[in-house]
């Protein structure tokens, strides 16, 4: 099987795409096929949140195109400023993956979470879109860990 071993940023046209979750597009090591049936094994030197637009060069110089998949999500609007701020509060504490947004936050659609947010008096609205949450704290991207 042909491998992947690079993440390029060449915006020529791509071999194909390849369209995964925000879960999927955190790897390292993995087999694909893309959306026209190029197979193929991710092997990158370390692991990468692939982000949509990026590309992946595969060992015959081909690249291909990775793209975000559009997920439920939902959207927590909140009555002004500080009322956001205090929302994002209690969605930091619990860990959970957001994007922010100057007017919202925006996360994956999850009943208890959605229900936790109309009761600090947010409005939710479920929406599809790619979901690319804020990275880690630590550093760029997703951490799994780190020293403090």
């Amino acid at each position: 099987m042909i491998r992947a071993t690079s993440l390029v940023h060449d915006h020529g046209p791509a071999a194909d795409t390849v369209t995964l979750t925000w879960e999927d597009r955190f790897r390292r090591r993995m087999a694909m096929t893309g959306d026209k049936g190029t197979r193929f094994l991710l092997d990158l030197p370390e692991t990468v949140e692939l982000r949509h637009g990026d590309r992946l060069r595969l060992e015959s110089g081909a690249t291909i195109e990775v793209r975000a998949a559009p997920e439920a999500l939902m959207e927590a609007q909140a009555r002004d400023p500080l009322h956001l701020a205090r929302t994002a509060w209690h969605v930091g504490n619990r860990h959970l993956p957001c994007e922010l947004r100057a007017d919202r936050i925006v996360l994956r659609e999850d009943h208890v979470i959605a229900e936790m947010l109309e009761h600090l008096g947010c409005r939710v609205s479920r929406t599809t879109g790619p979901f690319t949450p804020e990275g880690g704290a630590y550093g760029a991207g997703r951490t799994h860990g780190h020293d403090h």
